[in-house]
């Protein structure tokens, strides 16, 4: 390239951050750009150099560690499409504390307990938790839980990009994403590998050529190395296509389970109105909502809001509609149980006819043949 024409790729990823609003990436930016043509455009280099002198002083971006901070510390790029192979959040803000299950929540806050106390883990002979594995069905809170830890540590949370780091090129995914893993070494930051399964299939696929198990091979000692002043977090929802190594990397395994009652009835009273907290509106969603992932019942949850508030009705009314919405759906044996369990809550079989269609009759004869 003549070293005294601009790259357009470089003009398209600087327009690119300034159209996206990250001032302090673009500052980056141009300090690079003014290293670069310090020779070959010695004018254009110090001018530049003044435009970064004389802009505002704001906080360190999570891009870098200071403002001495050099250009090479940027997240990386794709070579061709000049894509940002990394995601970037500074500061992280998660307003209401996660629900989880009992023993993920204590996994989890072992983890930010161990990093906050780091320097006396270490006097002790001991690191923190340098990596974990979290993995379970999806919209039951796994990357929500990267961003609450991150948070929680007051660190960047850096996610790597799979539709940036994936290639179609023969060596280029492997490339990639060891930029990323560089990157996120060399910063104090949470970096989170989302769909981990895409980049860390099983090595006896036949499938899979040989440069992406060799990409498996290479992470597998990243993760076994991971320096102990970041935290590496990686998220699959389906475990089965990892490959068997993967497992004993980690420090750190995360099962995530679906909600169970009590996590439906959690998520479904900090969702809704306080008023109906104790309403029969909210045993019988928290039953019909029963089985659906946490994302799942907040999408619920917040449309019942969302119809109420658009038509100017009762919130009580909304979630009557929806609830027999919901029982219309259900196959005659799933409502009968609903039926049931109703009764068997304290409602009465009118009720529970009237909120399920199952006929009183048959709620009777069921219930009958239940007694002894």
């Amino acid at each position: 390239m003549d070293e005294n024409k601009i790259d357009t790729k470089e003009v398209v990823q600087l327009a690119r951050l300034a159209l996206q609003g990250k001032k302090e990436d673009i500052e980056l930016f141009v300090r690079r750009l003014a290293n670069r043509y310090r020779t070959a455009m010695p004018e254009l280099s110090v001018q530049l150099g003044t435009l970064i002198r004389e802009a505002p002083s704001e906080k360190t971006s999570l891009l870098r560690r200071g403002s001495s901070e050099p250009a090479s510390e940027m997240i990386p790029v794709d070579s061709d499409s000049r894509m940002l192979l990394a995601r970037s959040e500074f500061p992280v803000c998660v307003p209401v504390e996660p629900i989880w299950a009992p023993e993920v929540s204590d996994k989890i806050q072992q983890i930010v307990s161990e990093r906050k106390r780091k320097d006396d883990l270490r006097a002790a002979g001991l690191t923190p938790t340098r990596s974990a594995i979290f993995t379970g069905p999806p919209g039951v809170g796994k990357t929500l839980a990267a961003r609450w830890i991150a948070q929680a540590l007051e660190k960047p949370l850096v996610t790597l990009d799979l539709s940036a780091v994936m290639s179609s090129f023969l060596g280029k995914t492997g490339t990639n994403v060891r930029s990323v893993l560089d990157y996120a070494r060399s910063v104090e930051c949470v970096l989170l590998i989302d769909e981990f399964d895409a980049i860390a299939k099983r090595r006896d696929d036949a499938v899979e050529v040989g440069e992406l198990k060799r990409l498996v091979t290479v992470l597998l000692q990243e993760i076994e190395n991971w320096p102990a002043n970041g935290l590496l977090l990686a998220a699959t929802n389906h475990r089965e296509l990892l490959d068997p190594a993967v497992w004993r990397r980690f420090d750190m395994i995360v099962e995530f389970p679906m909600p169970d009652a009590p996590g439906t009835g959690k998520i479904i009273q900090r969702l809704l109105d306080s008023s109906l907290e104790e309403s029969m509106y909210l045993d019988i969603f928290t039953r019909l909502l029963k089985g659906l992932s946490y994302s799942e019942i907040e999408r619920e949850v917040i449309r019942a809001r969302r119809n109420a508030f658009v038509h100017g009705v009762d919130m009580k009314d909304t979630m009557k509609g929806l609830i027999l919405d919901h029982a219309r759906k259900l196959s005659k044996s799933d409502r009968l149980r609903l039926a049931e369990e109703l009764v068997h809550s304290g409602f009465s079989q009118r009720q529970a006819h009237d909120w399920t269609g199952v006929s009183r009759d048959t709620i009777r004869k069921h219930s009958a043949e239940e007694k002894p």
